[in-house]
């Protein structure tokens, strides 16, 4: 049961932040790029909640509620008298956001607290209206969660996770020379995953981005659309000696891929071993990238706590979550990456299959309020579940996708149904297509969207496989033999490897319907006697 509490401590203890970032216990990563240099990384990712209401103006007035907006709304048309900070409007928190905080949190190991509250943190930019962000700095949601890399035997360490604002969108207008404010994101609800700083290579920040991304999609809990700023990382970059005391760090803000983070943090990185290797000091500050100069840019000095005059809000009392609500979430959580690849891989799937199938499941779409997109991983389980699973990810990860990457299309496109894709494995398998009829097949639905089944496509198109006793296969293999005199002669002679090109005359002539093995063996026949 999700409660709002009555009673609110009006007092909080001020703690500042610190200048040095302070690094897990570690053996020393050498580096090659820095040598004699440590690199100390923590990233702040901000998840865009995937929720139809925003977080606390959404669910008190139907009629003004703000809906979620997608990219490409018309600007200001999803934003409530709450968003646009009018006086005498009221929070009222969306419980769709707190429940897919929650799953968020126990998918990366975190302890969910029972009562945790919102402050509001003071800044102003003309994107804020209110001049502050309703936030959880000193009481989160979640607190001391991990999440494993496995392709660097590490665990990144998760400080807390808590539930905020988003805010609008400022965009400069140059042939204007003015700022357009789009508040149709402000008020959307935002989780703050916040990391320690256990990460020592841009790499290994890059795999974390990445392994986040899949588990909050895992979850439905955010689309993590770094592309359209869904998801958005601010890392915290410090460098200090091998052995020496840790360094003074800097923030790179609102970094949206993976590849623009893991540049910024080594052009970071550069700057700073530059400046002390002249013996001048890191100075504390947020930083901006410049992606195409591919260096960053001096924003302002670094705020701390007192900065931002944090206080307890006044109108949201404190959440207070029953530990049976909490159960009923675990129970019910959807699984996680790590779970799904080991029981792909006990089905005998090879680690590069798998890890094909998780690449693609891990682009698969969001639904809004927790509803999770069908991807790859729940395709194969269905087309699967009675055949070779072996079988089925060969058609699934050479054939289909293949095809969709030629089109420039992606699994989202993919038309073939589950029957469809069960029924081609099943003729091929069975030997009522041949390999190549059934890539035919395949490829026909693709381009003609049908929704026929693969038996009625072989039959209408005659892809049929030919068995070795018919008269249509020893007719190919004749002319074949009548059309490769040469060939056909050195295979008399003994050297049956050049059978495979009189084959392919025959493949070619029977538009795959031929099985192989029969031609090849009726071929040696009529040629060997």
């Amino acid at each position: 049961m999700l409660l709002h509490g009555r009673a609110r401590l009006l007092t909080r203890s001020i703690v500042c932040a610190r200048y040095a970032h302070t690094p897990a216990a570690r053996a020393p990563k050498q580096d090659s790029r820095w040598p004699g240099w440590e690199l100390v990384v923590g990233i702040e990712v901000h998840a865009q909640i995937k929720s139809r209401r925003k977080l606390f103006s959404g669910e008190r007035c139907r009629r003004t509620a703000s809906l979620a907006s997608d990219l490409g709304s018309t600007p200001n048309t999803h934003v409530s008298a709450f968003d646009a900070a009018f006086p005498g409007t009221l929070p009222r928190l969306n419980p769709r956001c707190v429940e897919l905080g929650v799953r968020t949190a126990i998918a990366l190991n975190a302890e969910v607290q029972q009562r945790s509250a919102f402050d509001r943190k003071h800044y102003f930019y003309a994107d804020l209206p209110s001049g502050y962000q309703i936030t959880q700095q000193y009481a989160p949601i979640a607190r001391n969660g991990s999440l494993r890399l496995e392709q660097d035997g590490l665990t990144v360490r998760i400080k807390q996770v808590q539930l905020e604002q988003d805010t609008g969108k400022s965009t400069f207008l140059p042939r204007n020379h003015i700022t357009a404010i789009d508040l149709n994101r402000a008020g959307m609800g935002l989780m703050e995953i916040v990391s320690e700083p256990d990460m020592r290579s841009p790499e290994e920040a890059g795999h974390y981005v990445r392994a986040l991304q899949a588990l909050l999609r895992s979850v439905g809990s955010s689309d993590g659309n770094m592309e359209q700023g869904s998801l958005r990382c601010d890392v915290n970059v410090s460098v200090n000696r091998v052995g020496g005391p840790p360094g003074t760090r800097c923030e790179i803000k609102n970094l949206n891929s993976v590849k623009n983070t893991t540049v910024a943090i080594a052009c970071e990185a550069f700057r700073q071993i530059a400046l002390l290797e002249r013996g001048v000091p890191v100075t504390q500050e947020t930083r901006g990238f410049d992606e195409e100069k591919a260096e960053t840019y001096s924003l302002r000095s670094k705020e701390d706590a007192p900065d931002y005059r944090y206080m307890p809000d006044p109108n949201i009392p404190p959440l207070l979550l029953d530990r049976n609500y909490i159960d009923a979430i675990r129970d019910n959580m959807p699984e996680l990456p790590d779970a799904t690849r080991a029981r792909l891989l006990a089905q005998g799937l090879s680690q590069r299959d798998v890890e094909v199938l998780m690449d693609v499941d891990s682009g698969r779409e969001v639904g809004y309020d927790g509803e999770l997109g069908r991807g790859a991983v729940a395709y194969f389980d269905e087309v699967s579940r009675g055949r070779d699973p072996k079988a089925v990810v060969n058609w699934i990860s050479h054939e289909l996708l293949g095809q969709l990457a030629r089109r420039h299309e992606t699994f989202s496109d993919n038309p073939i149904s589950v029957a469809q894709m069960g029924e081609l494995i099943d003729l091929v398998q069975r030997g009522k297509v041949t390999g190549t009829s059934g890539k035919m097949i395949l490829r026909h639905i693709l381009s003609t969207r049908t929704g026929d089944l693969p038996a009625k496509i072989a039959a209408d198109l005659q892809l049929v496989a030919v068995s070795d006793g018919g008269a249509a296969l020893e007719k190919w293999c004749r002319d074949a033999i009548a059309a490769l005199p040469e060939e056909a002669e050195v295979v008399r002679c003994g050297n049956v490897k050049v059978v495979n090109k009189i084959m392919g005359h025959v493949m070619k002539a029977s538009r795959g319907t031929a099985k192989a093995p029969d031609v090849r063996a009726l071929l040696l026949k009529l040629l060997q006697s």
